[in-house]
């Protein structure tokens, strides 16, 4: 694949790595787009697509040839995403990726309250096991999915408690990962923190809401028993509903509380708040 471009990206179809590609694309740079279904990449100049199934690793190894530097955005929440994530950072260290760039959270650590910070965790010690340079983007939880946490009766609901979170922007995490991308070795064997400006608890993110859409929303926080039945309506296995409440209790533990100046710092512009994210949509 010689004359190949040699900057990859996962997840196009989706909000960060859709948002990653359009960025790099407009400042001209050829790339590598690895969906799932080649059919719904986005159509950008310069750019080539080949399928990447993260669970196919003889299918991963050969859409990377050739690619050096790789965003790896991490991958839909699954029973098996961390046999997936493994399986597809061996194809990657197979095909001869230099750099990669993954998309982790905030605090993961294998005793991390949030369950599936567990999984990210594990995935960077994968992936600095395979002998790849790396950067971990750590991102806080998303300030884009707040107003979907909040249900139809004008209620967020869960165990948090008095607990705050330094939520995020996608647009933010976006415009990190574009900057490394352009300049991995400036960033190699780094972990940064993605945040917000401002930690905030429940009751503040759902005053927030209220504000800027002028209806009411409240918070009500949850018993952990309380949460796991609420939930219970919408059917899902086990992990997933572990998953829905440890992030919530993560929250009350203080794991997601600390904000970090590593947005600014990677891209010379302030962080979006939560109020700035909602009159973006």
């Amino acid at each position: 694949m010689d004359g190949s471009p040699t900057l990859g990206i996962t997840g196009v179809t989706g909000a960060i790595g859709g948002h990653v590609a359009r960025l790099l694309s407009e400042r001209g740079e050829p790339l590598v787009l690895l969906p799932r279904d080649p059919a719904k990449a986005p159509e950008l100049p310069r750019a080539v697509v080949r399928p990447a199934d993260y669970a196919d690793g003889n299918l991963c190894e050969r859409s990377l040839e050739g690619v050096e530097t790789l965003l790896m955005v991490s991958g839909r929440e699954s029973e098996r995403r961390l046999d997936e994530h493994r399986s597809f950072i061996d194809a990657a260290a197979a095909a001869g990726v230099r750099h990669l760039v993954y998309t982790s959270f905030m605090g993961a650590a294998p005793d991390a309250t949030f369950t599936l910070a567990r999984d990210h965790f594990a995935t960077e010690e994968h992936i600095k096991a395979a002998g790849l340079a790396y950067t971990f983007l750590r991102d806080c939880l998303y300030a884009d999915f707040l107003e979907a946490m909040v249900g139809d009766d004008g209620v967020l609901r869960g165990p948090a408690g008095n607990g705050a979170a330094a939520v995020v922007a996608q647009a933010d995490v976006a415009r990190c990962a574009a900057a490394v991308l352009l300049d991995p070795a400036a960033h190699a064997g780094v972990t940064y923190t993605l945040t917000g400006p401002e930690a905030l608890t429940m009751a503040q993110i759902a005053h927030v809401i209220s504000a800027v859409r002028g209806r009411p929303v409240t918070f009500h926080n949850e018993t952990v028993a309380e949460a796991y039945e609420s939930r219970r309506k919408w059917p899902a296995p086990d992990w997933q509903y572990e998953a829905w409440v440890s992030t919530y209790t993560a929250i009350a533990a203080g794991e997601m509380e600390h904000v970090s100046d590593d947005v600014e710092t990677i891209t010379g512009r302030r962080p979006m708040s939560l109020k700035e994210v909602l009159l973006a949509r």
